[in-house]
């Protein structure tokens, strides 16, 4: 075997089986790189679509929370109304504050409706039947939504609704 001299020894060339590895092995570096390329780009655009997709559920969230509190913000007040003597502020049924009482009549046959002598008590805090009321008022509440201990709804407040009334001075 003959010694190669630095800078005039030729290479030989390529035997056809290392052009061919040669040949494949940058092609399967070429497909690797390809194939990490595609998977970098998928992963950017799955990362794209989620936070997309966050920033629209955040989104919703909110304009739910604005809806939920816009509601909040119009609807009326519950107050529920006790029924008592006027007089002594004791509480009596409900059915009492339900029924009118007939007054005196002008002529036979005929009499005039005087309404009836319990009222209601809106607000405040008493026991059952027999205490007597505090905290609350026999004025009726405006934009309220007035319901007796019953269940039954005496007044429906709230946006457009008209209630009207005086107090004397």
């Amino acid at each position: 075997m003959r010694r190669q001299e630095a800078g005039t020894t030729q290479p030989r060339p390529p035997t056809v089986g290392e052009a061919r590895a040669r040949d494949k092995a940058r092609k399967q570096r070429a497909e690797e790189e390809r194939l990490a390329a595609e998977a970098a780009a998928n992963e950017a655009a799955k990362k794209r679509k989620r936070r997309n997709a966050m920033i629209g559920g955040v989104a919703v969230v909110g304009v739910v929370g604005l809806v939920a509190l816009g509601y909040s913000a119009l609807s009326s007040d519950n107050v529920e109304a006790t029924c008592i003597d006027p007089n002594t502020e004791v509480v009596v049924d409900d059915s009492y504050c339900a029924q009118g009482t007939p007054g005196s009549g002008a002529s036979a046959g005929m009499f005039i409706y005087a309404g009836s002598q319990y009222r209601y008590y809106y607000g405040g805090h008493g026991g059952g039947v027999g205490t007597k009321m505090s905290g609350g008022t026999v004025v009726t509440p405006k934009g309220a939504t007035i319901t007796t201990k019953s269940g039954t709804t005496i007044q429906r407040g709230g946006f457009g609704s008209k209630s009207s009334g005086s107090s004397g001075t």
